[in-house]
């Protein structure tokens, strides 16, 4: 599985960006995606993810509420709404696939993820 992460840039506080993530390769619609997100000197972590059948959205305690992670297995791509954007949002934002996910299961470890996107740089300016 190959992903692609797009539709990041440089946003104002307040403002809102859609994230794709768009994978390649067979059984997408058997994986756990996720995001992520890396600040400038900080580890990695979790922001959203979303089950197999996407009946299942998982959120970091600092989006709830303002992030939405949805996906179209149809088209093989997870998208992340985000919305009344913050300046500690900015940072570079990776999408990832779990192979391994229970049906009901969204892990929120990043050594739980098997295959990653490039990443997309996000800036909330204040």
């Amino acid at each position: 599985v190959q992903l692609q992460a797009s539709g990041g840039g440089l946003v104002q506080a307040g403002g809102s960006q859609r994230l794709s993530c768009v994978a390649s390769g067979r059984f997408f619609d058997n994986y756990a995606i996720s995001w992520f997100r890396q600040a400038p000197g900080k580890e990695r972590e979790f922001a959203a993810g979303i089950n197999w059948s996407g009946s299942m959205p998982v959120y970091a305690d600092s989006v709830k509420g303002r992030f939405t992670i949805s996906r179209d297995n149809a088209k093989n791509t997870v998208y992340l709404q985000m919305n009344s954007l913050k300046p500690e949002d900015t940072a570079v934002y990776y999408c990832a696939a779990d192979p391994d996910s229970g049906m009901m299961v969204v892990e929120r470890s990043p050594g739980s993820y098997n295959y990653w996107g490039q990443g997309t740089l996000v800036t909330v300016s204040s």
